[in-house]
């Protein structure tokens, strides 16, 4: 409902409970016209009932006890309608929180569907990370993971994954994952800091450091040094980037030696003088 604020009684960092009011609308109006709409109910109501006992004796038509039921109806509906738009003039907490935003001051007019104030549940925390495609299919919900906040030290929380998005962020092309922390830690608070590790990252992996990959219109490779310090080309399958190093998902096996730097002029077949 549209109309001039009243009231509004609470201020950032406020608790509320929840059914609490937030915000009063100006209703002199409609309580007005409401009165209005309760006597014109009333009075047709009355006007219905005499049809009805002059109906009995067949001294009114049926057209004229139609128009009373349907003005009733009218008078009822409207009614009605008053009541909701003025349950509208009151904003009520629909859960307990703490006010974290208020965007509006009594005597502003407010049109419809404008943002007053903002409640924050402090003990319903969630963070939404960016997660690679590659590692998408390995997670599902209720996974737990650990959180750590920076504001909070290097102590880590428990947490569980909660959504993970259908689609990928257009801008990055990463998934959307949403983490819950459970329970919320003393200190905790929107718009912090926090790094999440997923467990189910922490199974092991071979990676090469990321300089080692080569790239041409034949896809990925990279140079493997033989047994006779010969160098030869290997495709690879590459998968998730974990700071300066990249993973291999096929092409190589643990152990076996490549070549990280130096590939100017570099062939296969080009003996090398290895250097750690």
């Amino acid at each position: 409902e549209e109309g001039r604020i009243t009231g509004l009684p609470h201020y950032e960092g406020d608790r509320v409970e929840q059914g609490e009011t937030l915000v009063r609308l100006e209703d002199d109006l409609l309580k007005a016209e409401l009165a209005k709409a309760v006597a014109t109910s009333r009075q047709v109501q009355i006007n219905l009932q005499r049809l009805e006992k002059l109906a009995k004796r067949n001294a009114v038509s049926d057209d004229e006890l139609a128009r009373a039921r349907t003005d009733l109806n009218v008078a009822d509906a409207e009614q009605r309608l008053l009541q909701t738009r003025l349950g509208y003039t009151r904003i009520t907490a629909p859960f307990s929180g703490v006010i974290s935003q208020r965007l509006a001051e009594p005597g502003d007019v407010v049109p419809r569907h404008t943002h007053l104030m903002t409640l924050i549940d402090p003990q319903s925390l969630v963070t939404r990370i960016l997660v690679s495609d590659l590692l998408l299919p390995q997670l599902q919900l209720n996974d737990q993971v650990s959180v750590r906040i920076d504001g909070l030290g290097s102590e880590a929380y428990p947490g569980k994954i909660v959504r993970i998005h259908p689609e990928l962020d257009e801008n990055t092309r990463m998934g959307i994952v949403e983490v819950a922390l459970e329970p919320v830690p003393p200190g905790a608070r929107p718009g912090q800091f926090c790094r999440i590790t997923i467990n189910s990252a922490n199974q092991p992996r071979l990676t090469i450091p990321f300089n080692a990959l080569q790239r041409d219109s034949k896809g990925e490779y990279v140079y493997l040094l033989e047994q006779d310090q010969t160098t030869s080309r290997r495709a690879v399958t590459t998968g998730l980037r974990i700071a300066d190093r990249l993973e291999i998902l096929s092409g190589l096996e643990p152990g076996e030696q490549i070549v990280t730097r130096g590939f100017l002029g570099l062939k296969t077949g080009i003996p090398v003088d290895p250097v750690n």
